[in-house]
């Protein structure tokens, strides 16, 4: 260990991949990791494996092909009236993780404070550290992930470089409202720092809401650093193909950072990419219907096995009290004996926050196929009416 990252090595595995591997183990109902179990719109993996055999196989643009890159500025136009310069103003990435490491590792220097809000999807705050940046943590909780107003404006400091926010936020569901994104934006430009964020999620918006972006709002297009994802929007996790829009100075500083991690991405999964944010706007408002549907699916079942539900605007998370059924076990011993004892795997909030003491709560992912949602509360409701826990102990 004398020669591992200091700020890595204090980390262990995430607990996406230790939660995925309990599940394999056992043979559990993955509701843990968000992936769907589905394989993404025929014609756009159609036009990837056609494009894989065309040629066209070798290093890209550093900074994306130029189909991909019109495409992205055209799809922010379409939905939310941003003008987009597609060859100054937008970076291909291999995923959002990337994207989200370009930004932080591109735009932070030494001792910069960054403030984030709580619960953090995990690689934020190693990246952050691992740019020598200081994080300022403010944190929303359950069961109504209100924005804190006091201790936002308190977090903001005269070294603020920075503000990472997840809208719609993983692990929460939470979508932030016009009021909370006019007062974040407020507080960016009175300290003069910048906003990246997250929105891999823009697409599965549910209820009549819509999302929108923080660069949309006034005095945030030169201060904003958009990330967005392809897998999300497609369903396509396993490609890795994200992008970020950003002013042309800030997109300069993130592809000097790109540069240096994956460089480029595969041509083929960014030309099928680049059709799909071309395709009708059903698609898009067909994935939102079809993701609240699951949501409600899961939602009624877990409500009748017993779990307190909260509200899941967006993403494709849901998150549950665990009290009324089993007091106050720690949410880590109920996610792990969940999956061994009953076979259905969730992940515990308690690996979203750093304290430690929101620990009665568990987030279960939604988008998955109607009958494993419906396998999954089966399981649940047998092992709840045997005794759950107790049963499994006397047994």
């Amino acid at each position: 260990m004398q020669f591992a990252n200091q700020i890595l090595s204090g980390y262990g595995t995430t607990i996406f991949t230790v939660m995925s591997a309990l599940a394999q183990e056992h043979g559990a109902v993955n509701l843990g990791q968000g992936f769907p179990d589905w394989e993404g719109p025929e014609e756009v993996r159609r036009v990837a494996a056609d494009a894989l055999m065309a040629g066209g196989n070798q290093y890209p643009p550093m900074a994306g092909i130029p189909e991909l890159r019109r495409a992205v500025a055209e799809h922010d136009h379409r939905f939310y009236g941003i003008e987009v310069d597609p060859m100054r103003e937008v970076i291909v990435t291999s995923g959002a993780t990337e994207a989200l490491a370009a930004a932080l590792l591109g735009l932070l220097n030494p001792g910069d404070e960054v403030v984030l809000i709580e619960p953090l999807y995990d690689s934020y705050l190693p990246i952050v550290q691992l740019a020598g940046a200081v994080p300022k943590l403010v944190r929303v909780e359950p069961p109504h992930w209100q924005l804190p107003r006091e201790a936002l404006t308190a977090a903001f400091g005269p070294k603020t470089r920075m503000l990472l926010m997840n809208s719609p936020m993983n692990p929460t569901g939470k979508v932030f409202s016009d009021d909370d994104l006019t007062f974040l934006a407020d507080l960016v430009k009175a300290h003069n720092a910048v906003v990246v964020c997250d929105e891999v999620h823009e697409h599965l918006v549910f209820d009549g809401r819509a999302h929108r972006p923080m660069m949309t709002l006034p005095g945030m297009r030169e201060r904003s650093v958009r990330v967005g994802s392809a897998g999300k929007t497609f369903s396509l996790t396993g490609w890795k193909v994200g992008y970020l829009v950003a002013d042309a100075p800030i997109a300069a500083a993130l592809g000097r950072a790109h540069q240096f991690l994956t460089f480029t991405t595969a041509p083929n999964l960014q030309r099928a990419v680049a059709h799909g944010l071309t395709m009708d706007r059903s698609y898009f408002d067909g994935l939102a219907a079809d993701l609240a549907a699951k949501r409600d699916l899961l939602s009624a079942g877990l409500r009748r096995v017993g779990f307190d539900v909260l509200a899941a605007e967006g993403t494709y998370f849901i998150g549950a009290d665990i009290r009324p059924l089993v007091g106050d076990m720690d949410d880590v011993e109920f996610s792990r004996r969940l999956t061994v004892e009953a076979g259905v795997t969730c992940l515990p909030f308690s690996a979203f926050y750093q304290a430690g003491d929101i620990r009665n709560f568990v987030r279960f992912c939604f988008c998955k196929r109607e009958s494993v949602l419906e396998e999954a509360v089966a399981r649940l409701e047998r092992f709840f009416a045997a005794g759950g826990f107790q049963q499994a102990r006397s047994a």
